[in-house]
């Protein structure tokens, strides 16, 4: 049989959108009421399809059977954990403690000016502070365990009191980390850099970021190839996802990102981006790192600046009006008044 995926769309907001659900016309979006949607997109890797949700009972029944198990994740309500509420979008604050990020590498590297950013990052609205020392930019080059521990270990026991994230590839920062009383672990590779990263997240029952790369940093942008980016994608979480809980990781506790920018060219980060509601099918909330991304350059052209400030907004309301769980930016002030801003607007 052929396989259906199934993606929300056709979309409204507000109190347009809770009495659209009282009179039966749309379904929730992940349980919640501000977003409901009236259609859904039939996919498969040949066709896309879209039909009123009134006209899934007409379908084929193995079609339908697919869809209805497909809408239970889209619309059931997502279980709360590490403090994030995900009956709405979430802040994550970037906090690089490196010499050589992309956007900000060495305006934060050292004990005083990275506590004093994790502290306006606070102040500001970020919901969960994500604290890395090792650049994961295209074209970087791993960084020795010794040296990425020294990068993070004041600060992340000087904030074991906030709810934080830490953004690192390797099981032994991992477990320093977690012992550090971190609430997250983002790995960029999605547990593919260190095969011990899975024992660790297995023995301390972490919760993590799950997200999608394609190749590592140092080469990853070097003519990425997909058979459909999206599905390819999604099959990837889908498996992932199916294998960890095999190892013996049961728990939910599952955030996964589809990975802007890493191995995917403009084409690739603007068809996740346009298809990003897909996600919500496989059951988990969904987190998209935007903020400063090369992708903004690419579309701005000689209107591009050096935080990207715009682009990065413009994506962030995208992924707002997609029911998106977290946002992972630099310039959570910036991001937080247009998310207010709009939201009144709506």
């Amino acid at each position: 049989m052929r396989r259906y995926y199934t993606s929300a769309c056709n979309f409204f907001y507000g109190k347009n959108s809770l009495n659209l659900i009282k009179k039966k016309a749309t379904l929730p979006l992940i349980g919640r009421g501000d977003i409901s949607f009236s259609h859904i997109k039939l996919i498969t890797r040949k066709s896309e399809n879209i039909i009123s949700i009134n006209k899934i009972k007409s379908l084929p029944k193995k079609i339908k059977q697919q869809v209805k198990k497909d809408l239970i994740n889209i619309t059931n309500k997502r279980k709360n954990f590490c403090n994030l509420n995900f009956n709405r979008t979430n802040i994550m604050g970037v906090l690089n403690l490196t010499p050589d990020s992309f956007s900000d590498g060495g305006k934060f590297n050292n004990f005083v000016s990275g506590y004093r950013q994790v502290l306006n990052l606070k102040k500001l609205g970020a919901d969960i502070i994500d604290v890395g020392g090792e650049s994961t930019r295209p074209g970087s080059k791993t960084v020795p365990i010794a040296e990425e521990w020294n990068r993070i270990q004041k600060i992340l026991n000087k904030i074991k009191y906030l709810n934080t994230s830490l953004d690192t590839r390797k099981s032994l920062i991992m477990e320093k980390g977690i012992k550090s009383k971190v609430n997250l672990i983002n790995d960029v590779s999605g547990l593919d850099f260190d095969e011990n990263s899975i024992n660790v997240l297995k023995k301390y029952k972490t919760p993590f970021v799950l997200q999608h790369s394609q190749g590592n940093p140092e080469n990853m942008q070097e003519k990425p190839k997909y058979k459909n980016v999206i599905l390819d994608i999604y099959d990837f979480f889908e498996n992932k996802i199916e294998r960890l809980k095999k190892f013996g990781i049961n728990h939910n506790k599952i955030i996964i990102d589809p990975g802007i920018g890493f191995g995917k060219n403009l084409k690739h980060n603007l068809l996740i981006l346009r298809n990003i509601s897909l996600f919500h099918s496989i059951g988990f909330p969904i987190l998209l790192g935007i903020s400063r991304k090369r992708f903004i350059k690419d579309i701005s052209g000689i209107n591009d600046s050096k935080d990207r400030l715009g682009g990065t907004i413009s994506a962030s309301l995208h992924g707002i009006l997609n029911g998106i769980q977290i946002l992972r930016v630099h310039d959570v002030n910036e991001v937080k008044q247009s998310i207010k801003v709009f939201k009144q607007l709506l």
